[in-house]
């Protein structure tokens, strides 16, 4: 074997120029950085007018213009020292931080690694790696000009891995525009070498200013705005999210801020997601913005060089908040929709119930009636039925289980199975008519001069799911209890917290005393491990509702027909008539149970008038 040879190095000290040098990289990697720096300030001025001017990508020139509080000749001089800052004095200041910016690095990082000039007043002053502090008269400037030229021309090593002029310039606005969603009150303008791009004016909502500077195609209207805060005021938050119709493929629309500086901070990105679980379907994720503010003292910003992420002293309840308002709001406004649904549907039936006569439907002499007689293939309606069963639906839109889980079950049904039963009778949708499956997926059904074809799976899946919901809460005791061990008092309070709401579903847990917590009962339609169990309630932070929801998925995607399997005219006839009665027509992974097509639109399709 090779004698493996090492080569003793002398230990030195590095120059003040390179170590500030390196410094500056933890702050200043790209011209982005530097709009993020300068952008930070503005804010923090007080300005409600900040522009920002770049060419060449930044890498030329960045120039940010605020009409803020300025500086005087003193600070002037001393603002681009390292460790310069008038935000703190002490450690302790950092736990009641209420700017954007403190650590007294930004201004000293880009003199380092660019040509530095700010103006405020009657004052100049020119910084750079290679020279002294210059500080000359000029012309009056009401607020503070910031300008950098030459980003890294003495740093060659940095300056190879920016990319082109046009990618930084995409890199820089959009950290204006993440300036900007935080701050609606203030007016952000952007120019990019010489040409006005982007113009976002003053005392617009947050939902405007998200929906403009983010540039969505989706109108303004899809888009809604929730808040909450906690009961001791410590922490409440504003959210702009859209419909469940404005999907993204990825998480980049989702952005965090906390004090109004975003940061990455996947506990409550996870919050959102989970919030928004069973109404995006097919891993799309929402276009969505999050604005926290959280008493200073429970949240640390100060272990990132760039302020990216942050520490909180407990983020359960405000995880829990946020996913349990994203969850109502979404619960609401299918029920808002489907009400307008049902009221359109009942304005049809009562002017055919008043205008039209009912006519037979002609079956052919060779074909077997598929319906026992209470399901006669004429279709007559069933007018007390029908108005009993739509109150019943109504009805149910508005339950209190709608808004918060309230621990009330009723008794379980053994196996859910897509057997017709005599309650659910076809004749209760008026105007329905089944046509037949298609593809081995597809049921195709006529209603009211619309063809709709309809998921198979999708709609049973959902209806087996409505009933297992409808059905659960009764216990099965563990032979071996399941233990959790908990990490934390917080973990402690939370778990007691819920502790009667978990009994009410199911699961039966008392306090071991040392962070051990034992399960003796679990519902019977639960079905998982102790590490499931574990994760569920500590790491998701599920409400037991949701426990029971994400159970009751799973068993109905598993019980539900399958895409291809051959079912016979009766039962598929069954399924499709159930997709026309569901309180949500929306699968529990979000999907939707069906498409439809007018007699207009198919007569367009086909080119007839």
């Amino acid at each position: 074997m090779e004698e493996i040879k090492t080569q003793k190095r002398a230990v030195h000290v590095l120059s003040e120029d390179v170590a500030r040098k390196i410094a500056a990289g933890e702050v200043i990697d790209r011209p982005a950085s530097i709009v993020r720096e300068m952008l930070d300030n503005a804010v923090d001025s007080g300005a409600n007018k900040i522009r920002l001017e770049i060419f060449g990508g930044g890498i030329e020139k960045i120039r940010v213009s605020d009409n803020g509080c300025g500086m005087s000749k003193e600070d002037l001089l001393t603002c681009a020292r390292p460790h310069a800052t008038s935000k703190i004095s002490t450690e302790n200041d950092l736990l009641t931080l209420d700017t954007l910016g403190f650590r007294g690095e930004a201004l000293s990082s880009m003199a380092a690694v660019s040509r530095l000039e700010l103006r405020s007043g009657l004052w100049k002053l020119n910084v750079s790696s290679t020279e002294d502090h210059i500080l000359t008269q000029s012309s009056p400037v009401k607020g503070t000009i910031v300008q950098t030229e030459g980003l890294f021309e003495n740093f060659p090593a940095r300056r190879i891995f920016l990319k082109r002029a046009a990618s930084e310039a995409l890199l820089c606005h959009s950290m204006f525009v993440e300036k900007a969603l935080p701050r609606p009150d203030i007016n952000f303008v952007f120019a990019t070498d010489g040409e006005e791009k982007c113009n976002l004016f003053a005392n617009q909502t947050l939902t405007e200013r998200f929906v403009q500077g983010m540039d969505f195609s989706e109108n303004e209207k899809l888009f809604f705005e929730l808040e909450n805060k906690s009961e001791d005021s410590k922490w409440s938050f504003r959210l702009i999210i859209g419909e469940p119709s404005v999907t993204r493929q990825n998480r980049k629309h989702i952005f965090i801020y906390v004090n109004g500086r975003r940061v990455q901070e996947y506990s409550l990105l996870q919050a959102i997601e989970y919030g928004c679980e069973g109404y995006f379907p097919n891993g799309l994720h929402p276009a969505t913005a999050l604005f926290v503010d959280i008493a200073p003292a429970l949240v640390d910003f100060n272990i990132h060089p760039a302020k990216r992420e942050v520490r909180f002293k407990d983020s359960s309840r405000l995880h829990h908040g946020i996913s349990s308002t994203v969850k109502n709001f979404f619960k609401q406004y299918t029920v808002k929709t489907m009400v307008k649904a049902l009221d359109s549907l009942d304005s049809e039936f009562d002017n055919f119930k008043t205008n039209s006569t009912f006519v037979k439907s002609p079956i052919p002499a060779s074909t077997t009636p598929p319906y026992s007689p209470t399901h006669s293939p004429t279709y007559s309606l069933n007018h007390q039925n029908y108005f009993e069963k739509r109150q019943d639906r109504r009805a149910s839109f508005f339950s209190p289980s709608e808004k918060e889980f309230d621990g009330e079950f009723k008794n379980p049904v053994s196996k859910p199975n897509y057997i017709p039963q005599a309650k659910d009778e076809i004749s209760d949708v008026p105007g329905f008519h089944f046509v037949g499956s298609a593809m081995g997926t597809f049921l195709i059904a006529e209603r009211n001069d619309t063809l709709y074809i309809i998921d198979q799976h999708a709609a049973h899946e959902r209806y087996l799911f409505d009933q297992i919901l409808e059905a659960s809460g009764q216990k099965q005791t563990l032979l071996v209890p399941y233990t959790i061990q908990t990490q934390s008092e917080s973990d402690d309070k939370y778990i007691e917290a819920i502790q009667e709401k978990l009994e009410s579903a199911g699961f039966t847990c008392k306090n071991c005393g040392n962070g051990k917590w034992e399960f003796s009962t679990v519902p019977i339609t639960w079905k998982g491990k102790e590490k499931d169990l574990a994760n569920d309630i500590l790491d998701r932070r599920l409400n037991p509702s949701d426990i029971m929801r994400a159970t009751a998925a799973s068993t109905a995607c598993r019980t539900a027909v399958k895409d291809g399997d051959v079912l016979d005219e009766k039962t598929a006839a069954w399924i499709a008539s159930r997709a026309f009665v569901l309180p949500d027509p929306h699968c529990p992974h979000g999907r939707p149970v069906f498409t439809t097509i007018t007699r207009k639109q198919l007569f367009a399709l086909v080119k007839r008038t």
